[in-house]
């Protein structure tokens, strides 16, 4: 990635509310690529279910008896009732039962019986299983696909799956959740993500944790006179974490049980991002990690859920001060939440028929071309 060097516009401003564009975008979109859902500790056991919906499509997730992760649509094969009306919670029959007319379905979607006393000439169970969704789980995260051909798994993240490996996933737990509703597209998140020249102004406290921030930077190349400071190894100038802070927390300190397998360049960074467009980051800190799920609900309306995952160790400890780190960081998403709505509310000007994206937004630039490709591939 690199400064443009180009006058470069933006999206016409319309693709932020039109809802034509939206049911575009869900379709050519968030129904082709990999969907982050949860947790696999969400759905722990045999016969454990949670729903989900995105848009106006309803999936149930549910455990099979041999423990392996099954996706359908929350739909019946008979008449099209919704097979499950909780959010979550245990199969007692080992079954999926239809609430309407109680047909029958194993864990794996077969249809195993009807109500109907007898069936008409023609009529094959193994003609009507559950509608199938492809559903993969990664170290401990569940993602959903609607796409008969879901593209592979890997090519949907950057900088590479690999980056985080260093992070103990599958054994990590969740230790607080907190989701709010933003009135802002979905994509006006994801642009404010992947700029910094708003974080002197909207973020003051993460700023001072991260001086490079404050300068309205995101790296230190981001700098066109970077050269002069190659050897000052001021976080202003290099990035990383402000001198004698350990993780983003209100005071810097660590909170939780540091992993011990972290590099030392990546705890002088203090956070690591894994990106998975369109519905989540991961970010790798020293003694936790955050996952930040977004959700499209409408046009101008998202879904923001963050995750907070410790170690058992860290979760175990009678002292763990959990609102050092939470209190931090929903600070920063709330003040990212902010500044959204505020973008949101300015789009519909009339005379404001697009943007400009300035060179230190190469990323911007970047999401803008995936876009392009994603909603141009029929």
């Amino acid at each position: 990635m690199q400064a443009l060097t180009e006058l470069t516009g933006g999206l016409a401003a319309d693709a932020y509310f039109d809802p034509c564009r939206f049911e575009l975008e869900l379709q050519r979109i968030w129904h082709r690529q990999w969907i982050y859902v949860g947790r696999s500790q969400d759905i722990p056991e045999a016969r454990a279910f949670r729903t989900f919906e995105l848009g106006d499509q309803r999936l149930i997730l549910v455990r099979d008896d041999e423990g392996r992760l099954q996706a359908f649509h929350n739909t019946c094969r008979h008449r099209g009732a919704a097979l499950c009306r909780e959010d979550q919670g245990t199969l007692r029959a080992g079954a999926i039962v239809c609430p309407y007319h109680a047909w029958t379905y194993s864990l794996q979607g077969e249809l195993l019986r009807t109500s109907s006393k007898k069936h008409a000439p023609g009529f094959d169970t193994r003609d009507h299983p559950l509608y199938r969704v492809a559903v993969h789980e990664w170290r401990g995260f569940v993602f959903v696909c609607f796409s008969d051909r879901p593209p592979p798994f890997e090519q949907g993240f950057e900088p590479g799956l690999g980056c985080i490996d260093a992070w103990p996933m599958e054994a990590l737990c969740t230790g607080h959740r907190l989701t709010k509703v933003i009135e802002c597209n979905w994509k006006v998140f994801w642009e404010n993500y992947n700029e910094c020249l708003h974080c002197p102004a909207v973020h003051p406290t993460l700023s001072k944790l991260v001086p490079i921030y404050g300068r309205g930077l995101m790296d230190e190349r981001d700098d066109p006179n970077w050269s002069l400071h190659a050897a000052d190894p001021n976080p202003k100038f290099r990035g990383g974490l402000r001198h004698g802070a350990a993780t983003w927390s209100l005071d810097g300190e660590v909170t939780g049980v540091p992993f011990a397998t972290i590099e030392e360049e990546d705890r002088r960074r203090g956070a690591l991002y894994l990106t998975g467009l369109p519905s989540v980051f991961i970010v790798g800190h020293v003694d936790y990690v955050r996952v930040v799920r977004l959700r499209p609900l409408a046009a101008e309306r998202t879904e923001l859920q963050v995750e907070y995952l410790f170690s058992a160790e860290t979760l175990s400890q009678p002292h763990f001060n959990l609102r050092n780190i939470v209190d931090f960081t929903d600070l920063v998403m709330s003040e990212d939440a902010a500044v959204c709505e505020l973008n949101q509310r300015g789009l519909h000007a009339a005379p404001h028929v697009g943007g400009v994206v300035m060179p230190e937004e190469y990323a911007i630039r970047e999401f803008h071309q995936w876009l392009a490709i994603e909603l141009e591939r029929v």
